[in-house]
């Protein structure tokens, strides 16, 4: 599928099965890959958004590094969480809550805890 980049709320789900190596590096702008279509997807990532509003369903984000990272919630602000994988050992887990407020909470692969979106990415990234 292509076609113009889409605001990420009307992104179609594609509901077609794709394997962890399948997952693109960057982020997808014409449709929105759930979780239930990841054939590999951990239980974990599945209940991701299940204390949301409407239990909204993850989508897939983009790789940061060695990482996967998917978001159950509103794109922008609003009471979302964030779930990043190793793709090479899916033990490896990390998430990170957004609140409505702006604020956030969440503990990268180095043990520290972010109150930024932006740092725990960035933490992310530096554990490659």
């Amino acid at each position: 599928m292509s076609g113009p980049a889409l605001p990420s709320p009307q992104r179609p789900l594609d509901h077609t099965p794709v394997h962890t190596d399948d997952l693109p590096a960057t982020p997808i702008r014409d449709r929105a890959i759930p979780a239930t279509a990841w054939v590999e997807a951990p239980a974990d990532l599945l209940a991701l958004g299940a204390d949301l509003p409407d239990a909204p369903v993850a989508r897939y984000i983009r790789r940061i590094g060695p990482w996967i990272l998917w978001r159950a919630g509103p794109p922008n602000k609003g009471d979302a969480r964030m779930w990043a994988g190793r793709a090479d050992d899916l033990g490896v887990t990390h998430t990170f809550r957004m609140f409505a407020d702006g604020t956030g909470d969440g503990v990268g692969p180095s043990g520290a805890s972010h109150q930024r979106f932006r740092a725990w990415k960035e933490d992310l990234r530096d554990a490659g």
